[in-house]
Parts: structure tokens; sequence; C-alpha cells
């Protein structure tokens, strides 16, 4: 599987020399079995994190409209027990976080130790469509990626695992979505002429986003392109990343885990002792 990972800063990288369909010769029906492996194994590594509790999961999703968010959200977070996830959406501020610093309403929903937290956009728009759409000065949009680093690295210092996906979509596989949205009934309600006005600025939104991989890529806060015009491949990428990812963490929450249940089989026999 060949999957881009950006771990470092001011690594150059343009989205036109990557290409969003599946590699050569990957097979659909071997990759949805595939899946279905890795969402095994994902579940499980849930379980030792929700017990051990000495780590936390952030995973942010980024892409353009159509990209494929919330389709990541339902096939490969599906496969995690909800007991210990949560998604937040960020859209348009309200006026309540306007009256705050951009990081405000993100920090609120970070995870706790133990727990996923799926962002399906997050605090990558305050460089994005602010900086596309003119909504602050340029000398502000920009000191904000010294801004959200330091934001990282302090979630990550204090145990969070940080994972970033850029959902990596053609111009016209976003068009052909677009328009299905419109003949199918169940996607009517998502169609937005925002949208539309959106993809007339794509060639900025390309020029953003490889400014965000280069200023906000880091090796505990790594930047992952996935190819994302078959959503079966996309959901395989996201699932594999996840895996690989935790797979290091597994023995010493497995360590954990066996040293709490010592203890408590310690204070059971004290108490049938005393009984």
């Amino acid at each position: 599987m060949d999957i881009r990972t950006i771990n470092k800063q001011n690594e150059k990288l343009r989205l036109d020399d990557i290409s969003p369909e599946p590699p050569a010769g990957t097979d659909k029906e071997e990759a949805k079995r595939q899946l279905e492996v890795l969402g095994e194994e994902l579940f499980d590594l849930q379980d030792l994190l929700w017990g051990a509790r000495m780590n936390a999961v952030l995973i942010v999703l980024q892409g353009r409209d159509t990209a494929g968010k919330d389709g990541t959200i339902k096939h490969v977070a599906g496969f995690l027990n909800p007991r210990g996830l949560s998604v937040t959406s960020f859209g348009v501020p309200t006026p309540e976080e306007l009256e705050h610093d951009f990081l405000w309403r993100v920090h609120r929903a970070t995870p706790r130790k133990g727990e996923f937290a799926i962002f399906n956009r997050s605090h990558y728009e305050d460089v994005l469509v602010s900086r596309v759409k003119g909504l602050v000065p340029e000398s502000l949009w920009k000191e904000r990626y010294d801004h959200i680093r330091d934001f990282e690295e302090l979630l990550t210092e204090h145990g969070t695992i940080i994972l970033k996906f850029f959902l990596h979509i053609s111009l016209e596989e976003q068009e052909e979505r677009l328009l299905a949205r419109e003949k199918e009934p169940r996607k009517a309600w998502k169609i937005s002429a925002g949208d539309w006005e959106d993809r007339a600025h794509w060639k900025d939104y390309t020029q953003a986003y490889e400014e965000v991989f280069a200023r906000t890529s880091t090796k505990n806060a790594p930047w992952t392109i996935v190819p994302a015009n078959s959503k079966w491949y996309r959901n395989l990428v996201v699932a594999h990343t996840l895996v690989e990812t935790l797979r290091p963490y597994r023995d010493a929450w497995q360590g954990k885990l066996d040293e709490v249940g010592q203890e408590k089989k310690k204070e059971l026999a004290a108490w049938r002792k005393g009984k």
C-alpha cells in the first residue's frame, strides 16, 4: 500500500503530483476483506486504550467538500466502541466562540485519556477558509501555524496520539459527487451553493493545503494524504494507518492492565480474607 505521510516541517509537496486513485492492481474485494481484519484489531486496540488510560487518540479529518469525511467516520469509526468515542464537527464559529481565541472551541473537544476523538474539519479551517476567503488579515492567519504546532505539541506531551488525514479527491470526482447529491433524494439535504462557490477557489485551497502540510507536519502530528476517489480504498488507508500507529502501544497498554489486574486480585483476596 502506497501511503504518503508527511512528518517533518518544510517538506515540499504538490497535491497535483499525488494520484487520488488507488494504486494500479489494487483489488476492491481484497481491500474490503483487509478492512474487516483491521477493524477487528482496531476494536481490540481501543479496548486496551480504554482500560489502560495512558493515552488518548485524536483523529483529524480534512478534505474538500464531498471528499468523504462523513463516510470515513461511518466505515472506519464504525469498528470502534461508541463508549470511548466522540465526533465533533466544526462549522462556522458561533458568537460565543468568536469571543475567544480560535483554539478555544477545539481544545474543549480534545479526548481524555482512554478515548478516541474525531474532528470532522478542525482548527485547520482557521488557516484554510480564513486565508482563501480573507476573513482575517494575512498577518493573523499566518501566526496561527505556530499556534497550531504548539497546541498539538502540548497534546502529544500529555499522551495524545494525533493522526491527521487529508482526503484527496480530484476536481472531476468532486463534480460527480456534487451532481449526484442533486439526483439522489436521500442526499439532497447536503446540497449547498457554498460548495460550488468553494469549488471555484480550487487552486487557492490547493495552495493553502500545501502550506498547511509544510508548516504543521511534525513527527508526533503527521499528515497522511489519502487517495479518496475510491471510497473503499480511502477507508482501507485510514484504517491501516490507524492500526499501524497504535500497534506499538499494545504492549505498554497490556502491561498496565496486567498490573492493575494484579492489584485488583490482591484487593479481592484481602476482602475475602477479612470476611
